[in-house]
């Protein structure tokens, strides 16, 4: 096979007149990681092709500058409000024609990206695949996992670990080696997604455009960290996502944008966040393309609607059966997959994952009327029937199976 710098430096000689491949062009077209194109470009000799090749800053290599001043014109160009300049040698290719053939080199930002969770993991795959440079991972520190509760990284660390990016723990982002780091990378935006901590403001003023966050609700409804879930439990026909400034405030900075999507009548908050974490990563990367271009324009929240969606905790899976059977249903929609809906059965916690209204006589609350085919549960209006549960020590298991298994008294009654 052909040396990896024979490939680049024909490529690149290949380049017509008035156009500029970037590293990650390079990168496809050879095969190979951007990563790898800068560390062949590092060692190449400066020549009259390669003013045709910028970096993922949209910057030219140091060592083409450096020839730049020396032996061409060169002109600077402002890539927006706030950011740093870029150098491009004037060859036969003016600053003009650059943001003509090629906009999207002229809006690239070095970022870092903060999140810890299963849902924020879409999100730095779409910014990896981006036309900005991830420099590194901002994330929650490795916590004890499974029966033998070892320490595992975050599922954001561990895609940023075979990225081969930096991966920084701190224990808390006002720790100040963690914020010195940060001013050595020197990111020019910080995403968020699910991170886990409250930034301090000495933390959030480190990156040139600050940090900004991914939110899976339509703000100023949910603020918090359980938008989702309350949205369900709430009743809303309607949830979202949208990107916004980070304030010291809980959720409260200016809007970048949002989209929508329904509430259908059988969403869990598992369904919806695993949807709403794959269409906002697309927002995000948007927004950061717009940022980085000096396009994006932001706008304060209403004051008024301001709602709140704290964590949830196991109380809050809690169900009342006197409660209408509506709002049983939705409880447990919204408290799955954590932290679960679940009642009492004879004195023991017992876990149901899903069940529907349903039409029928009345029934006490709690009291449980089952066949062979079905099993119900009387509300404070009509019966739920159960389809998922998780009896004590046991593996999920349809409702109607368990009740064939066990024997249930006349009258008897969940969470007793």
């Amino acid at each position: 096979m052909t040396p990896l710098p024979d490939r680049v430096r024909r490529i690149v000689e290949e380049i017509p007149p008035g156009r500029v491949l970037t590293y990650g062009d390079i990168a496809d077209l050879v095969g190979t990681g951007a990563r790898q194109v800068g560390q062949v470009m590092a060692t190449l000799e400066p020549g009259a092709p390669w003013w045709r090749v910028v970096n993922a800053q949209g910057r030219l290599p140091s060592w083409l500058v450096d020839e730049a001043q020396e032996s061409w014109r060169v002109e600077e160009m402002p890539l927006g409000p706030d950011s740093d300049r870029v150098m491009l040698a004037r060859a036969r290719l003016s600053v003009t024609e650059v943001a003509r053939l090629w906009p999207t080199t002229m809006g690239r930002m070095r970022i870092m990206f903060a999140g810890t969770p299963e849902v924020a993991v879409p999100s730095l795959q779409a910014l990896l695949d981006s036309e900005h440079e991830v420099i590194g991972v901002i994330t929650r520190p490795d916590a004890p996992r499974g029966r033998g509760k070892r320490l595992h990284p975050s599922p954001v660390a561990e895609v940023a670990l075979e990225a081969g990016i930096e991966v920084l723990r701190p224990a808390h982002p006002r720790d100040p080696e963690f914020q010195q780091r940060l001013r050595e990378l020197a990111p020019d935006c910080i995403p968020v997604v699910a991170y886990g901590a409250l930034v301090p403001q000495t933390a959030l003023d480190i990156p040139t455009h600050g940090w900004v966050n991914l939110h899976f609700s339509l703000l100023p409804r949910w603020r918090g960290a359980a938008p989702v879930q309350h949205a369900i439990m709430a009743g809303d026909d309607e949830t979202g996502a949208c990107v916004f400034q980070l304030v010291e405030a809980l959720d409260a900075g200016d809007v970048f944008g949002e989209i929508r999507r329904s509430i259908e009548p059988a969403d869990t908050a598992g369904d919806l966040l695993d949807a709403l974490a794959v269409d906002g990563a697309g927002l995000l990367v948007e927004t950061l393309d717009a940022i980085g271009a000096g396009t994006a324009t932001a706008t304060p929240q209403p004051e008024e609607g301001i709602t709140l969606a704290p964590k949830l905790g196991v109380e809050d899976g809690r169900i009342d059966w006197s409660m209408d059977a509506e709002e049983i249903d939705r409880r447990i929609r919204g408290c799955s997959p954590a932290p679960g809906a679940w009642t009492t059965w004879r004195g023991e916690r017992f876990k149901v994952h899903a069940a529907r209204p349903v039409a029928g006589a009345v029934v006490e609350p709690g009291v449980i009327v089952s066949s062979k085919k079905w099993l119900q549960v009387g509300t404070g209006s009509r019966p739920l029937e159960l389809d998922l549960v998780q009896p004590p020590g046991k593996k999920p298991m349809r409702a109607a199976d368990w009740a064939r298994g066990v024997t249930i008294e006349p009258g008897e009654r969940f969470g007793a």
